[in-house]
């Protein structure tokens, strides 16, 4: 069976944006799975994609106050159809990134994670796979906001992704 998983990341409600993209939510809605690396800001949020959403998975981030905190963890870990999932917001410096997290979370498959606004999808020589979905409310240095989809199956990572979302803002 293959579970159709969004990962979304710092989606700063409402300071970034007063809503979610609707390309995100058609997204949210026919997923398996979502995943939220963090950055809410807004209790709201959370409490929208927890109702919308068929399972979510989150952590919170550095602009998360003592409400959100308090909800979520700062590492979630969970196996899907038989690939392990790491998520944490922060990461540090990309210079280094790969090996960073390969050591520190050695018993994942796959580590998503948000924080920089700037998606991102590599493979450390251990075999994790780092991906970062950017952000679907704040583009900063990007063309355009985005979110990443994927479909796990049978120990697999496979049809990763990356939604672009062009100039969206409510």
């Amino acid at each position: 069976m293959s579970t159709r998983i969004v990962m979304t990341a710092d989606t700063h409600l409402p300071k970034r944006a007063k809503a979610l993209p609707p390309e995100l939510w058609t997204a949210i809605d026919t997923a398996d799975v979502v995943l939220h690396a963090g950055d809410w800001v807004d209790e709201a949020t959370l409490d929208e994609l927890e109702a919308r959403s068929a399972r979510l998975v989150g952590v919170y981030g550095n602009n998360d106050g003592p409400e959100l905190r308090s909800r979520l963890p700062e590492v979630a870990r969970r196996e899907i159809e038989g690939v392990r999932f790491a998520m944490i917001h922060e990461t540090g410096a990309a210079t280094g990134r790969n090996e960073r997290m390969a050591q520190t979370f050695d018993d994942a498959d796959v580590l998503v994670f948000g924080h920089s606004h700037i998606p991102w999808d590599s493979t450390a020589a251990s075999g994790l796979r780092l991906l970062n979905p950017g952000s679907p409310t704040d583009r900063r240095r990007q063309p355009n906001c985005t979110f990443l989809t994927a479909v796990a199956d049978a120990g697999e990572l496979r049809e990763v992704h990356l939604h672009s979302i062009e100039r969206w803002n409510p």
